[in-house]
């Protein structure tokens, strides 16, 4: 029994210690919160000169689309009379051939060209 009661005893001493141990943490954590942090002093802003007043914006014309190169070619074909070679088309442009039949076959699709002979194309 006395060897029960002396182990009792230890550890209401360590709960003791715990105790105060959690209590000094919790005013620490209490007086850090409570504490008004110094406010930071305000400076001036420099003085500027008075912003000058902003005049109406004048309207601008509206942006122009830039020119892709499928409009480049539909305004060749559309400028000849009887229609005009893949090979002209290449001069003109500066494009490959391969973009060139690529554009074309894609104006042909959408009705804006048609093929006269093999390689000639008009208007619709």
């Amino acid at each position: 029994m006395k060897e029960l009661d002396v182990v009792v005893k230890t550890v209401v001493e360590g709960l003791r210690s715990i105790s105060e141990g959690v209590e000094t943490i919790a005013k620490k954590l209490e007086d850090s919160f409570t504490e008004e942090k110094p406010k930071a002093k305000r400076t001036r802003k420099p003085k500027t000169a008075p912003k000058a007043k902003k005049t109406p914006a004048k309207k601008q014309a509206p942006a122009k689309k830039a020119k892709t190169a499928t409009d480049t070619v539909l305004a060749i074909v559309r400028r000849s009379k009887k229609g005009v070679s893949v090979s002209t088309i290449a001069e003109k442009t500066g494009y490959n051939n391969h973009k060139i039949y690529n554009i074309l076959s894609t104006l042909k699709k959408v009705g804006k060209i048609k093929g006269v002979s093999r390689g000639v194309y008009t208007k619709v």
